[in-house]
């Protein structure tokens, strides 16, 4: 893309959830990241100071709200605080994973609706833009008073795909729930292949129960590529691998956004042997001991990139998805 970042302007700094994406994206656009200095006081109190002078500037921060969720949030609006006190121009927080974005409604009494609750604290902070990704649900985007970009994996994940020997005879993509219903369908057009969609009913935050129409749905194909937007404990993606298997279903594909693979979510994929690829992005930064064996992780770096070169050029961010509904 055209246009550089002036880099006496711009600064660009990273919480500690997700340093590699942050350096990532820097590389990108040609500009320094910048040092942020973190520690804890005695009595537990964290500590940050920005390493360079934001005064007058565009500041973007970079954090993923990834366990400890609550370390890096706090982070995050410490950050947001230092650079409005610091008077910066304009502040944007970059959240490659919103994971409060599953907090949407009060399905039960007395609870908080808690992507509300994060979204203005944002703003309270300091934030005059949001910036993420593939949010759990959609209707979060509207919690937002500053203005907020959703971007979107899928051209990452489609172009990747497309380098597989896919047949739309063999091959189908497959929804985990309603929900996730209208992205797998641009997945599976992206892609030229078929589209089925599971009746999912949530027991609890590591069960869900698969209803039966979804073996029929998908009889006759032997390779099921299952999309979704996270993968978190597998509880949904391997209740509904053990129905496709039971379909008649030999291989199987696990395709995500963000890849968190928590608890048992490792043992839980390898008790299905015909989920033999899982694949995700690098939203999250996971630990050796939280990749699958057969994981692979495209970079969405460039996704942020390009996006935060728009925002910076006062360009439209939708010319980045001419064609494509997100």
């Amino acid at each position: 893309m055209e246009g550089k970042l002036d880099p006496q302007d711009v600064r660009l700094f990273s919480g500690r959830s997700n340093v590699p994406l942050a350096k990532k994206i820097a590389d990108h656009l040609g500009i320094p990241l910048d040092e942020t200095r973190f520690s804890k006081f005695s009595n537990d109190n964290l500590f940050v100071q920005l390493g360079a002078s934001v005064r007058g500037r565009v500041v973007y921060i970079v954090q993923s709200l990834t366990p400890p969720v609550s370390d890096h949030l706090v982070e995050l609006l410490m950050m947001l605080d230092i650079a409005k006190s610091a008077a910066a121009r304009e502040i944007h927080a970059v959240i490659p994973y919103f994971s409060y974005a599953r907090s949407d409604k009060k399905d039960a009494p007395r609870i908080s609706i808690t992507a509300r609750l994060i979204a203005d604290l944002l703003r309270t902070s300091g934030a005059t833009h949001v910036m993420t990704m593939t949010l759990h649900s959609p209707q979060v985007h509207g919690f937002f008073s500053v203005p907020a970009d959703p971007l979107t994996a899928r051209m990452t994940l489609e172009q990747f795909m497309r380098q597989r020997p896919l047949d739309p005879r063999h091959d189908v993509v497959v929804a985990p729930d309603m929900g996730r219903a209208k992205p797998a369908a641009r997945f599976a057009a992206g892609l030229g292949l078929p589209i089925a969609s599971a009746d999912k009913t949530r027991v609890s935050d590591t069960e869900v129960k698969i209803g039966g129409l979804i073996g029929r749905q998908v009889k006759g194909f032997e390779h099921a590529l299952v999309y979704d937007d996270e993968i978190a404990t597998a509880g949904s993606v391997v209740e509904l691998s053990q129905v496709l298997v039971e379909s008649g279903i030999q291989r199987i594909t696990l395709v995500c956004t963000h890849g968190l693979f928590l608890g048992p979510a490792i043992e839980r994929i390898k008790s299905v042997p015909q989920i033999q690829e899982v694949i995700t992005t690098d939203t999250v930064e996971r630990p050796l001991d939280r990749r699958p064996p057969n994981l692979t992780v495209l970079s969405v770096s460039h996704v942020f990139a390009e996006a935060i070169r728009q925002n910076y050029l006062r360009r439209s961010i939708g010319e980045l998805f001419e064609g494509l509904e997100v």
